[in-house]
């Protein structure tokens, strides 16, 4: 799913202090939004923020010295023109840069369109770097999934399972084995860009998991700083599966790795079976450490196959 669009007013008090910028016209349009067939339409966040740009509409327009320039030095008929079209674009927001002045003419047509418009001494480049950041996050599509989400070995995991198989006593094990707790119970997934899905904690559980018998545990507090993770990119998924489950919709070993699909994108996935007497922490490790070797071409499944064709040889 998509976030509500966001207001002039919203951005620039985001913002107020890391780009120190001020605003300097359009001052009764700060309900102004990003047209939300742009937003739809967008890859990503950042395709919402650039450099002033007449084929590009509906995005925030950033206007640097060479901007400026082009809307200045030329006749006075021709920068009326170049500034009258500005309002063509319909941008949600224009920001001028590199602490340049803004002409008085582009001053008079964002409040006439009623246009909001900043001003900062940050560089044009800065502000572009900072927006498009702050904009892919968020209008990145979103969903929560139910499971522990952990850094393991590096690597961002998300334990899944049928309810009762152990996940949060398995990610307390990982923990005190080392690895870090990103959430539990509730895992937040943002789809960042085209390949890469990024996990967080709901401010609610931060640093909280939870143990049947036991209760609400504090792993900051138990385990020190170093045993949480505010976030991490998702890279595996580790599903928790009894006996019967296993045999009746799995292979045993699979030709192929097993991929599930997060938000458009696919993401490998590893199945463990749980029974009683069983090192899950350890399994996992050796997933994780397993996918590792396959994201870097090594694939000891086909390099079985190929020994064993060249002993049948």
């Amino acid at each position: 799913m998509k976030p509500s669009v966001i207001s002039a007013d919203v951005l620039f008090e985001d913002h107020r202090g890391k780009l120190k910028w001020q605003w300097v016209a359009g001052l009764g349009a700060s309900e102004r939004r990003f047209d939300e067939v742009a937003v739809r339409e967008a890859r990503s966040g950042a395709d919402l923020v650039g450099y002033l740009n007449y084929i590009h509409p509906y995005r925030v327009q950033i206007l640097g010295p060479r901007e400026v320039a082009y809307l200045s030095n030329c006749s006075r008929e021709d920068c009326a023109r170049r500034i009258a079209r500005i309002v063509t674009l319909e941008p949600p927001v224009l920001v001028l840069a590199d602490g340049q002045n803004a002409p008085d003419e582009l001053l008079s047509m964002c409040e006439r369109a009623q246009i909001p418009m900043f001003a900062t001494d940050q560089s044009s480049a800065f502000v572009i770097d900072v927006l498009r950041a702050y904009l892919s996050k968020h209008f990145a599509d979103r969903m929560t999934m139910h499971g522990v989400f952990m850094d393991i070995l590096g690597m961002g995991v998300l334990i899944t399972g049928e309810s009762g198989l152990g996940k949060s006593e398995l990610g307390l094990e990982l923990i005190s084995r080392g690895n870090g707790l990103v959430a539990d119970d509730a895992v937040d997934l943002y789809r960042i860009n085209q390949t890469t899905i990024e996990a967080r904690c709901p401010d609610l559980l931060q640093n909280l998991l939870e143990v049947r018998g036991i209760g609400l545990l504090d792993i900051r507090a138990i385990f020190g700083e170093t045993a949480v993770r505010r976030k991490m990119r998702l890279k595996l998924i580790v599903h928790l599966v009894r006996r019967e489950t296993l045999e009746r919709d799995y292979e045993r070993l699979p030709s192929e790795p097993l991929m599930q699909d997060v938000l458009g994108i696919p993401v490998r996935k590893v199945i463990i079976q749980v029974v009683a007497g069983r090192n899950i922490a350890v399994l996992v490790e050796a997933a994780v450490r397993n996918t590792i070797l396959q994201m870097r071409g090594i694939d000891t499944y086909q390099d079985f196959i190929e020994r064993q064709r060249r002993a049948m040889e």
